[in-house]
């Protein structure tokens, strides 16, 4: 369980404080953080929930959300930030989660492109970052665009579902000690919060690619197989300005803005 009074403490000060969303069971939590943008939740509210009944990943993908044995968690951004700067939310979010884990455990994460934190070749994370303008007459022009950043990280688990894409892993697995969930869930806000706030300077955000790129053997000169709706084989070649994902193939370079990747070296 979770230490609500001590997490509100140590939030102080922070663009999360006093809007701590917890619930013992749910459907989603990015499920709840889409809600609250609907109901004009502001910038910075988090969701976390020791257990999700219908957690998913990107695309038809689902999350196995075994209830207390990982970190379900989603913030809803409200960031004043040009529209195509959104699409590098779900790279500072990738960042905030490696930096959270090595913080809170020692463990180094490697980025897979679009969303996967993987422990060599185990998957210990996955991040789905879903953004749209909604309705509000709260916000200038009536609407407001908005993110809700749902990261989901394996702490406790020690037995997973069969006939997953990619080997699964947990954060205690792999230290072979208990990894507090409380601890890794301050490393991951404050993080994100410093992340996201980085997007702001376009200066700083445009860096953001050499960092991603330094803390993923995904981004270049990796052999790969990309799936999903820009199917493909070849060598990945890095980010362009968008966050997309750069592939040379045996027919030319293709931008890859939506799929997976797995490992065909």
């Amino acid at each position: 369980m979770f230490d609500l009074a001590a997490l509100e403490a140590e939030l102080a000060g922070s663009i999360f404080a006093g809007k701590l969303h917890y619930a013992s069971t749910t459907a989603s939590t990015n499920s709840d953080a889409a809600a609250g943008a609907r109901t004009d939740a502001p910038h910075g509210s988090v969701y976390f929930a020791e257990e999700q009944t219908a957690g998913r990943g990107r695309g038809e993908n689902t999350w196995h959300s075994v209830a207390g044995e990982g970190l379900y968690v989603s913030v809803l951004l409200r960031p004043q930030l040009p529209a195509a700067r959104f699409a590098l939310l779900p790279l500072a979010a990738g960042l905030a989660a490696a930096h959270a884990i090595q913080s809170a455990s020692g463990l180094r994460i490697d980025l897979r492109w679009p969303n996967d934190l993987l422990i060599g070749a185990r998957k210990a994370g996955g991040i789905l970052v879903e953004a749209q303008p909604v309705p509000s007459p709260a916000f200038p022009g009536g609407t407001s665009a908005y993110a809700a950043a749902g990261i989901g990280i394996n702490v406790h688990q020690r037995e997973f579902p069969t006939g997953l894409a990619t080997p699964a892993t947990s954060l205690d697995l792999e230290c072979g000690r208990r990894i507090g969930r409380q601890a890794l869930l301050l490393a991951l806000l404050k993080s994100l919060e410093r992340e996201t706030g980085v997007l702001s300077d376009p200066a700083a955000a445009s860096a953001i690619f050499e960092r991603v790129e330094q803390a993923s053997t995904w981004i270049r000169g990796r052999k790969v197989h990309v799936h999903g709706p820009q199917a493909c084989e070849g060598v990945t070649a890095g980010l362009d300005e968008n966050g997309f994902l750069r592939v040379e193939t045996a027919n030319g370079r293709v931008t890859v803005q939506t799929g997976g990747l797995r490992d065909k070296s």
